[in-house]
């Protein structure tokens, strides 16, 4: 069995940079790692949309589910968003255990209210005190230690809309003395992006969130391991491309009762290529070698 834990931490000691994009199904899962990226993230605004609720409606079962699914359906790290840790330092000990149980190699913990509100969609945070994250970071450090050592703890901090650069970095340097590895932030123009790697005491990890509405920058992957960030993820991607392509095609086919966006032999090959990252072949095999009497050739 591949222990993808501490394959997590050979390729942040090995890789100077690690472009994450973010999934919220297992197919989606498998295309990130048959695409070749080293490593995935299952996010919680994408795991809430797909699912038609909000990131801070979702339950623990539902993203631990959500996170095993993906985890499970690749050989890649896979890590994720645990929002404000589900409550207080005790039920943040809960949910570095299931997802360590569920496969998943690292999360994030935020400095957010827990119950999360909707309003987190308005870029309306709401911060705990320091003590508050400092503690529910030392619990969730310790549990890690106690479960599985390689597994990664990002801290992360949503004060820097209301509050500052300044404290946002206060808030992870404070998180790094509690054991984490690695810290987020969301810095809210160009100069604070570029800052913010050189203050940290940890690496950073930076979301590349396209389509957010407070012009936060969307920094490409070159830029951000220039400016010497350690992770970044994309986190909406796959959801917005899904969404829009979907959106014109269901409009065009109800308009006109038909779908021209892909010729035929487009189609074909997306089909082949979904049955092949779904593992048809060894379905096929395992039938052909006991319950089918012939072979039919291939698909």
């Amino acid at each position: 069995m591949i222990n993808r834990t501490a394959a997590l931490r050979r390729l942040l000691a090995e890789e100077a940079f690690i472009h994450m994009p973010v999934a919220y199904d297992a197919l989606g899962g498998r295309l990130i790692e048959q695409t070749g990226f080293k490593a995935a993230y299952v996010g919680g605004f994408v795991t809430g949309g797909s699912r038609c609720s909000s990131e801070p409606l979702l339950t623990l079962d539902e993203q631990v589910r959500v996170a095993g699914d993906v985890a499970r359906a690749v050989t890649i790290p896979v890590l994720a968003d645990a929002g404000a840790g589900f409550g207080e330092p005790l039920h943040t000990t809960r949910t570095v255990r299931d997802f360590i149980n569920a496969g998943i190699t690292g999360i994030h913990i935020e400095d957010q209210l827990f119950p999360k509100r909707a309003h987190y969609h308005k870029y309306v945070a709401h911060v705990v005190p320091r003590k508050e994250f400092a503690d529910k970071i030392r619990f969730a450090c310790r549990q890690r230690d106690q479960d599985d050592k390689d597994f990664v703890i990002i801290a992360r901090s949503d004060s820097c809309r209301f509050e500052g650069l300044e404290e946002a970095i206060a808030r992870i340097n404070l998180a790094a003395d509690m054991g984490a590895d690695l810290g987020m932030i969301f810095p809210r123009d160009d100069q604070e992006l570029a800052q913010a790697p050189k203050l940290s005491k940890i690496p950073l990890v930076y979301v590349v969130s396209r389509g957010n509405r407070d012009n936060r920058p969307v920094a490409n992957a070159r830029q951000l391991a220039d400016m010497g960030y350690k992770i970044a993820l994309d986190a909406l991607l796959q959801l917005l491309v899904s969404f829009h392509y979907h959106k014109h095609a269901l409009a065009e086919l109800k308009a006109t009762g038909d779908f021209a966006g892909l010729s035929p032999q487009d189609c074909i090959a997306a089909r082949h290529d979904i049955e092949t990252l779904v593992g048809l072949d060894q379905f096929y095999e395992i039938e052909e070698q006991t319950v089918e009497d012939q072979k039919w050739g291939k698909r």
